[in-house]
């Protein structure tokens, strides 16, 4: 339930019941079933319409069709992104023991399915957690960085229990 909302006790409400809001003194809306008992007694001016679409927290995002066709070495590339930041292929392509042309082919495939985006020419930070406070300037490689939809298939990766071989 979003914040700002609490369901009553007096006749704890669940969906798909039909609810009305009571704006409380404390500035929280108690949710009821539109029947409670203890609605005729209220302040009719603080009851507000409801509809438990409006006040329930969304639903954990799902990632789209596309997520299938991803395998090990792409979640291990959109890990590494996630935990060192903007990098390019060459140097992924060391840290994870592979051959750099297949670096550049998944970061490609990768920006194509919108999960990393290139990162424009800018100062960056030197590899994070290994050169403290050094920048350097993005010059001849193309970066690479997360993106929200990237970030979203990794929480949805590491919520799974049956993750890609």
């Amino acid at each position: 339930m979003k914040e700002g909302y609490k369901t009553a006790a007096c006749c704890r409400p669940q969906p798909p019941d039909l609810i009305l809001g009571y704006f409380s003194h404390n500035n929280v809306i108690v949710v009821h079933r539109s029947e409670c008992a203890n609605l005729p007694k209220v302040e009719p001016a603080r009851l507000v319409s409801l509809t438990w679409e409006e006040i329930l927290g969304e639903a954990a995002p799902q990632p789209e069709e596309d997520y299938r066709h991803l395998d090990q070495l792409d979640f291990r590339i959109l890990q590494h992104h996630l935990e060192m930041g903007i990098d390019y292929s060459l140097v992924v392509a060391d840290i994870l023991g592979v051959e750099p042309a297949q670096a550049f082919e998944r970061h490609k495939k990768l920006r194509d399915l919108k999960l990393l985006k290139r990162v424009e020419r800018v100062m960056i930070r030197y590899r994070k957690n290994i050169v403290p406070n050094k920048w350097i300037k993005h010059r001849n490689h193309t970066y690479y960085e997360l993106t929200p939809k990237g970030r979203k298939y990794l929480d949805h990766l590491t919520s799974r229990q049956d993750k890609p071989g």
